[in-house]
């Protein structure tokens, strides 16, 4: 491959080398929420910033963290782990935003993925459509464990992955409104929880270079509830999918020590 960097021994897109990241990373994708999650974090500080890609690292635990924003979709965030994982982290959970679907979900609930429905592009070009897109166990696991310590009202489920934001909230008025209708539909009656941007390719890439991903997201609203004529309250602060995710790190970091 060439090297884009031109010898700075920094990755092209984030501006990252080994010196600036742990082993363990919170994703998100907004860089305005970077510092927000940044601050729970023991003597953070800005290691790099470049196009989407801004990055804070501290420590956890004693433990090196780093916190990355993605930028919006499956091939920014894709790109985003590759040159992570080049620099060394192997653990990555995405902290994030969606919309709920299944009627269950009212907004300010929180969803830990079990696993992400591929209506997207990026993960084709690396695993075959028929490879499930589904996160570490264990990283899953610590998230839920997380959820219950801090008493947080959450669900597990399937969410769904798609590249067009208005796409999905404006199907009617896109030329092929037939397909996404009915596979919206489809997601609905196999009872998909919410929707959104990365997970999908998070965890194919994850997959492929043999690094932990999980994914817990904030519900903004329902509207699949606003259809019904359900209250469908908005809530926007992510402060408890933060602490969700920096909880489920310490359970990850902990463990390994352990051993």
């Amino acid at each position: 491959m060439v090297d884009y960097s031109e010898g700075s021994g920094k990755q092209y897109h984030t501006q990252l080398g080994p010196e600036d990241v742990g082993r363990y990373a919170i994703l998100v994708g907004d860089p305005g929420r970077v510092p927000k999650v940044a601050a729970y974090l023991e003597d953070a500080r800005q290691v790099a910033g470049n196009r989407e890609f801004t990055t804070y690292t501290g420590t956890l635990d004693g433990q090196k963290v780093s916190v990355a924003s993605t930028g919006i979709g499956g091939p920014s965030a894709a790109i985003a782990m590759e040159e992570m994982v080049r620099c060394g982290t192997h653990t990555f959970i995405r902290v994030g935003t969606c919309g709920g679907m299944r009627e269950d979900v009212v907004g300010g609930d929180l969803i830990i993925a079990s696993g992400a429905i591929r209506m997207e592009g990026t993960t084709r070009e690396y695993a075959p459509i028929e490879f499930p897109a589904v996160p570490d166990p264990e990283v899953m696991v610590s998230l839920m464990q997380a959820a219950d310590a801090l008493s947080l009202r959450h669900h597990v489920g399937v969410v769904q992955c798609k590249d067009s934001f208005f796409g999905q909230h404006e199907p009617e008025k896109k030329p092929v409104s037939y397909e996404l209708q009915q596979k919206w539909e489809a997601w609905l009656k196999l009872g998909a929880l919410g929707s959104e941007m990365e997970s999908a390719a998070l965890f194919i890439v994850g997959a492929s270079l043999h690094v932990r991903v999980g994914t817990v997201l904030l519900a903004l609203a329902n509207q699949e509830r606003a259809k019904k004529g359900l209250s469908n309250p908005q809530v926007h602060d992510i402060d408890g999918a933060i602490r969700t995710g920096l909880k489920a790190l310490r359970i990850l970091i902990k463990k390994e020590e352990a051993v």
